[in-house]
């Protein structure tokens, strides 16, 4: 009984966090659960009875299959349990979602017991979670002329599992709750430092927001028993950043509903809005858990009797409340007029985009997860039934616009597209399955990806997936008792499933902790390539790249697919001449700046941006791609030169081989077919037969910006703007203020150069300016801790080779050492150079973290609040981003510097340069600066 005892032990211990038993995955302990239901005399039966039935994982746990068997037995009449009749072992078997106990209603519905096999057979036709080897089994008997087999498979191909549930009520009644105004980042929801317990979804619960916050949903769901919470972003975006899943499963399990009362703490519907919208990704994420999303629209811009924009002291829009959601107020969702309601019937704004046919689908399944399998299913059984497909779900949108040539994003659809009716060109606005080349799982999310595959029932990756990462770089910083007990089940978990793991599970290989965007942009070898990452910095450099939650990336794993709508595009290109003392992190921002300047709006916001960049190799044009996320873009597209493309090509196959050469390759063959399709990809650019992607003349745009370069005079900071009188311009990256704007008198008591953002240039030029300023005053002295985090260990052997790591080392404090790395994260910092582990660090905020109350100047992109730094009840904690030279001279001088202490600082250094591509005459080769 040691395993139930060490379960009762661990129940006692969560008490004392007012927490309740963690469900059960481990198939060992059910089967002592089982063993004690048996003994009618053992003191802890009535208990175990209560685990087994409510406290279990469904799936593919090895808890769900011994579950499974003994719901078998007792079916079969083998074994006997008062409390679990035959008929409740159905039930139960039901809610088990798939794999061991499809297996066994397939053994029941096939076998020779005609009563059995009927009940089992109507238990099978609520089930969508079934795989191939689920559906050769039912073909086998349909061909073999079992009558249950063929009822089954005339169930599936009616989809009567979608058809015969609830339909959804016409009217919802809701009651607000304001969580923050302005942008509401996920790491609200789900804050990064609590990352460690995102599997468990009880204990991850208690981190949302704030225990008071958690009071107040709990005090207005006993005052409105029959409403649901809507949870709202007030003159902001819901959920913009990254923990997508992880802030969805919080705010479900606080707002929305339980899935079955059979699997605790899984909750979903959860009713979600803001001013301005949901951020793209959270809205996926929404649509994941069957929840909705609503466009509020309350707040508009006050115009004058022209229709212009009245503008404050400040340059802002003034804006002017349409209609009040303060927390506490009542409206009604109408799904089928798809319109939001005043409590006293006052229309207040269209939910047209809330409930498309589409999402209409997922909330009446309850989730997007039983809508791609029930397509497969349907189909499936109608070819094996030889009838023609009638499709009970709303068909592909397909929009065609004769005479209008494709955007670069449109292309990449209209290759991958899997399902589509015509064969016309589909163009932006189309909802379509796409086939997804390359999928990322990190770390931290990397848990609850298990858990959703384990859910579904998948047990290997589809086939049809070129290629999969498992990452270990969001808690490579510290390998402390959370890291040591999560991380190596995780990476066997994922081995096992067929990715290739940053760590080796047998522990063969030197454990990899890079940067996982920066090893899909290596893995990514065809720029027509969709890729899907959980996270939401997925954004590579070739291909299009999502950032997406933990359980679309589980679907695309399992799948090998995705279902989207076809982004609409905004085309940036460039004109002028880059000055030699500015960095190409200055022509990102100048981006962001100009962009605003030119439309007022963010036309980013939700689509893709198409960068026509084409000149620079895929690492530094990564840094632009990158950082879309924080443009609120839904995806972004590199416009590369063929030669460009070609040698991006060339140095992505270098580090595959590199990875084949440390040991990572897969027992599957991952990487060695990645080079494969890379030697294809430039045989076709070389011969012109496939040129380098780019759009048609006649593609249409939604917007276009043209970014000045000449314009970009002096280093450009992004700044949280902490201080800002509208809280909703706090903390968002449109504040964009040239170093000038400081007057060399912001202290800075951090710097940060890492993470994804950087490239192995960025850790040369530290280098290079430790030498100017050693030449220059024989020392170097830092005014403020310096943090160096390359973002990968190829950057770091390069850096050796080159001489660039022993400047490093010279001035550094610290050095991570592998073989014996840090236990516990850092609570205080010296005025030295840190030289970090590779991976995400401070970015990520869950392990390293400056010091509260600091003001960091960081390479890397997050600026939340909380993030990279907490505040102090006396002063905010500031995360300012910056170029890598103004992030380093900041360090050493303590300040923010002058212009000129800049230029002086950086001359003779080779800064990231861009220059725009030409033109060039049709059908020719590019030029390649």
């Amino acid at each position: 009984m040691s395993l139930y005892t060490d379960y009762l032990k661990e129940i006692e211990a969560r008490k004392e966090q007012d927490l309740h038993p963690k469900p059960i995955d481990d198939g060992a302990l059910v089967a002592e659960l089982i063993e004690q239901i048996k003994d009618s005399d053992n003191a802890h039966r009535e208990d175990s009875l209560q685990f087994f039935i409510y406290n279990t994982l469904p799936g593919t746990t090895s808890a769900a299959g011994v579950k499974a068997a003994f719901l078998k037995e007792i079916i079969l009449g083998q074994a006997v349990v008062a409390e679990i009749t035959p008929d409740f072992a159905f039930e139960l078997l039901s809610h088990m979602k798939g794999g061991p106990s499809v297996e066994v209603l397939l053994d029941l519905a096939l076998g020779d017991d005609a009563k059995i096999a009927a009940q089992a057979g109507e238990v099978l036709k609520t089930q969508v979670f079934l795989y191939d080897a689920d559906l050769e089994r039912l073909a086998d008997g349909f061909k073999a002329g079992n009558a249950v087999a063929k009822d089954i498979l005339e169930s599936y191909s009616d989809a009567e599992f979608f058809t015969k549930l609830p339909e959804i009520d016409e009217e919802i009644e809701v009651v607000t709750y304001i969580a923050a105004e302005g942008d509401i980042s996920t790491d609200l929801l789900s804050p990064g430092n609590q990352a460690h317990s995102r599997a468990d979804r009880e204990l991850h619960g208690k981190c949302m927001i704030t225990p008071e916050a958690q009071e107040e949903i709990n005090a207005l769901k006993l005052q409105h028993p029959t409403k649901q919470v809507m949870l709202i972003a007030e003159k902001g975006t819901m959920g913009v950043g990254s923990s997508r899943m992880s802030g969805v499963n919080n705010v479900a399990l606080w707002t929305g509903k339980q899935a079955s009362p059979y699997v605790p703490f899984v909750n979903y519907a959860p009713i979600v809005a803001g001013t301005n919208g949901i951020s793209p990704i959270f809205l996926t994420t929404v649509g994941v858990t069957g929840g909705i999303g609503i466009d509020l629209k309350n707040w508009v811009k006050k115009v004058d009797a022209d229709g212009k924009a009245i503008l404050n002291n400040d340059g802002n829009p003034i804006l002017e409340q349409k209609y009040s959601v303060a927390t506490g107020t009542v409206l009604k969702i109408n799904t089928k007029e798809k319109k939001l309601y005043s409590a006293d019937g006052e229309e207040l704004v269209g939910l047209e985009s809330s409930f498309t046919p589409q999402k209409l689908e997922f909330i009446k399944a309850g989730g997007s997860y039983a809508i791609v399998f029930g397509k497969k299913l349907q189909t499936f059984a109608c070819e094996t039934l030889g009838v023609p497909l009638k499709s009970a779900f709303a068909p592909s949108k397909e929009i065609h616009n004769d005479g209008q040539g494709l955007t670069a994003v449109e292309k990449i659809f209209n290759r991958n597209a899997v399902g589509v009716k015509s064969d016309k060109p589909l163009h932006a606005g189309s909802d379509v399955r796409v086939k997804v080349n390359i999928v990322g799982s990190q770390d931290t999310t990397g848990l609850m990806t298990m858990q959703e595959l384990e859910a579904m029932a998948a047990t290997v990756v589809s086939p049809i997936v070129d290629g999969a990462y498992q990452s270990g770089c969001h808690t490579a910083s510290v390998w402390d008792l959370k890291a040591q007990a999560n991380t190596p089940r995780l990476m066997k978990f994922m081995n096992d499933f067929g990715l290739v793991t940053g760590r080796d599970p047998k522990g063969v290989y030197h454990p990899m902790t890079d940067v996982i965007h920066k090893v899909l942009n290596d893995l990514t070898v065809d720029d027509r390539a969709i890729i899907i990452g959980g996270d939401s910095h997925t954004r590579m450099s070739k291909g299009v790249a999502f950032g997406a939650d933990s359980g679309t990336v589980a679907l695309a794993l399992a799948t090998g697919e995705a279902s989207m709508p076809i982004p609409e595009s905004v085309k940036v290109t460039f004109k002028g001449q880059m000055a030699d003392h500015m960095d190409f992190r200055d022509v990102v921002h100048a981006t962001q700046a100009q962009m605003l300047e030119q439309h007022g709006d963010n036309v980013f916001q939700g689509r893709v941006i198409e960068v026509h960049i084409g000149t620079l190799l895929a690492d530094q044009a990564f840094t632009f791609t990158d950082w879309t996320a924080e443009m609120k873009a839904k995806a972004s597209v590199c416009i590369s030169n063929d030669d460009t493309l070609i040698g991006s090509l060339e140095l992505a196959k270098s580090r595959i081989q590199i990875m084949i050469d440390k040991g990572m390759e897969h027992e599957n063959g991952t990487l060695g077919r990645l080079l494969e399709i890379a030697d294809k990809r430039i045989a076709e650019i070389k011969s012109g037969d496939v040129p380098a992607l780019t759009p048609d003349d006649n593609a249409k745009y939604f917007a276009e910006v043209v970014v000045d370069l000449d314009a970009i005079n002096e280093p450009m900071i992004a700044d949280p703007d902490v201080h800002n009188p509208d809280v909703s311009k706090r903390y968002t990256h449109d504040t964009i203020r040239p170093i000038s704007y400081y007057k060399a008198e912001k202290k800075v008591d951090l710097g940060f150069v890492g993470s994804c953002m950087v490239h192995k240039g960025d850790i040369k030029i530290v280098a290079q300016m430790l030498r100017n300023l050693e030449a220059a005053n024989g020392s170097v002295e830092f005014k403020a801790p310096l943090v160096v985090t390359a973002p990968t260990y190829n950057i770091i052997d390069e850096l050796k080779e080159e001489g660039d790591w022993a400047i490093l080392q010279k001035y550094s404090g610290f050095e991570f050492d592998d073989a014996a790395p840090k236990t516990s994260a850092r609570t205080e910092y010296d005025n030295i150079l840190y030289l970090e582990r590779p991976g995400c660090n401070l970015c990520m905020g869950n392990q390293e973290k400056a010091a509260k109350g600091d003001t960091v100047l960081a390479t890397s992109t997050r600026l939340f609040q909380g993030r990279v730094v907490a505040d102090l009840p006396e002063k905010k904690g500031e995360s300012l981003l910056g170029s890598t030279p103004v992030v380093v001279l900041s360090a050493i001088l303590g300040r923010t510097p002058t212009l000129e202490e800049y230029k002086t600082a950086v001359e003779g250094i080779d800064l990231t340069k861009f220059a725009p591509p030409v033109e060039k005459p049709a059908g020719s080769r590019s030029v390649h600066f």
